[in-house]
């Protein structure tokens, strides 16, 4: 390993602390949103994966924000434990928080995080935005419905995904701007 990739890989202590701080807020938003989208998920599935893109929102930040290899899955990793006191589904959370985070890295681990494009954003949230209601198929029940409100779902999980991510990359510009992370190594 390189020396340039190694220090790529090294969490300096400015680095830890901003993702500690992202964490806590990812979390503060995650955990009510955990429940409204328990609430809602039996009744009102479509409103309830309407909040989807939230989960993408703090690892979106991390990355757009610091542009390090794997700041989005500390960060989701964070805020999952956060949740974990306030959720009815403990650590389980945890696990949650770093499948999304995950998608959220994964464009730029193809890139080996050499490139932080704005367009590689929306490339983890065009794949979760499928992956999640395949896999989450039987959970809401999607062959009972017609073909036409599967479509919608799809979209409502899609729309959520991007507006979670254009939301996040909102957010990092303007902490950029404000001067959070502008002197933070690289």
């Amino acid at each position: 390993m390189t020396t340039g990739t190694r220090s790529r890989f090294r969490f300096p202590t400015a680095i830890l602390l901003t993702c500690a701080a992202l964490g806590v807020a990812g979390g503060a938003l995650l955990a009510p949103a955990n429940w409204i989208s328990t609430i809602l998920f039996p009744g009102l599935p479509f409103v309830s994966v309407a909040l989807a893109g939230l989960w993408l929102l703090p690892s979106v930040i991390a990355l757009r924000l610091l542009r390090r290899p794997l700041v989005g899955l500390l960060v989701g990793l964070l805020a999952g434990l956060v949740i974990v006191p306030f959720s009815g589904y403990g650590f389980s959370s945890v696990a949650t928080n770093l499948w999304w985070a995950a998608f959220t890295e994964l464009p730029f681990l193809f890139v080996l995080w050499r490139y932080w494009g704005t367009w590689l954003h929306y490339v983890g949230a065009l794949v979760v935005g499928i992956v999640y209601p395949v896999l989450a198929w039987a959970s809401f029940d999607l062959g009972s419905f017609d073909v036409g409100l599967q479509v919608v779902f799809f979209a409502v999980t899609l729309a959520s995904c991007a507006g979670g991510t254009a939301l996040g990359i909102l957010i990092a510009d303007r902490l950029r701007r404000a001067g959070v992370g502008a002197r933070l190594p690289r």
